[in-house]
């Protein structure tokens, strides 16, 4: 159950839920039918006009996700409310679990905060490299995640990625627009390839080095590697990253850092803007 107040005056239901939120016609069709939304506790008509601050609660049977809880949770919540959380996922750990016996994940960790707040439904709107570190955006639920995942694709949800990379970038700010698809001689290794998937970085140069620069990076697209393909691709490799070409470093590993997230909220009405440290 959660709780929304109309943003706009003569806003009705329908266009709620069809033209703001774009939620697929199933969804709708089930809310309707379950009469899940009500107004002072009785069913709303979906084709009034609503003044502007109108309370709707939206009562409906929540799913259970089939992530298994680790015993406490282990990872770091940067923001929470009813609709989502944003947690700092440890570089190593995977998103999500691969198979029945992957339970170490950060969904797994995630899931045990739910349920010691008596919740049972979360999943990831998007995900990161095990390699990579940072904030990682999850629904709370169905209605949250439909939402969500409409925003990442819709590129409304700004990601920004931090990274130090090998050479100094001429200049101080560009666009790699390259498809990605994956090596054919290299199981896990993907590359720009003319077949691949549409994939856009914007990167901007943050620190020079001497042999070396600090970027900020923004994602228009979710491919995988995607960060770590177009910078070699442009000759300038994060540091460390061997697969990619980067010279090995004393760690034998490359550091990427997702830093921030920022989306219009959309069943709170705000700008929501969560950094990590």
């Amino acid at each position: 159950m959660f709780q929304y107040e109309i943003a706009r005056d003569g806003e009705t239901v329908e266009q709620l839920l069809r033209n703001e939120w774009r939620l697929g016609k199933k969804q709708v069709h089930e809310l309707r039918m379950a009469k899940a939304i009500t107004k002072d506790g009785e069913p709303v008509d979906w084709k009034e006009g609503l003044p502007k601050g109108t309370k709707l609660t939206f009562t409906f049977e929540m799913p259970a996700s089939s992530y298994k809880p680790t015993p406490t949770c282990n990872v770091n919540i940067r923001y929470e409310d009813e609709h989502c959380l944003i947690v700092s996922k440890p570089k190593g750990m995977t998103t999500h679990p691969n198979d029945a016996s992957d339970t170490n994940t950060c969904m797994n960790h995630v899931m045990a905060h739910i349920q010691a707040n008596g919740g049972k439904y979360a999943e990831h709107v998007h995900r990161l490299d095990q390699g990579t570190k940072g904030l990682l955006l999850v629904a709370k639920h169905p209605i949250a995640k439909s939402v969500f995942d409409r925003m990442i694709e819709e590129k409304s949800i700004t990601r920004t990625y931090e990274a130090e990379v090998q050479g100094n970038i001429r200049s101080e700010s560009g666009t790699i627009n390259e498809p990605i698809g994956k090596d054919r001689h290299h199981n896990t290794r993907r590359v720009v390839s003319t077949s691949g998937q549409h994939a856009v970085t914007h990167y901007e140069v943050v620190k020079r080095f001497k042999g070396t620069c600090v970027v900020h990076l923004v994602l228009e697209t979710g491919r995988t590697h995607q960060i770590r393909v177009h910078m070699a691709h442009i000759g300038h490799p994060i540091v460390g990253d061997t697969m990619y070409d980067a010279r090995r470093t004393a760690s034998g590993d490359y550091e990427l850092h997702a830093i921030q997230l920022e989306f219009n909220h959309p069943f709170i009405n705000e700008i929501i803007t969560v950094k990590d440290q």
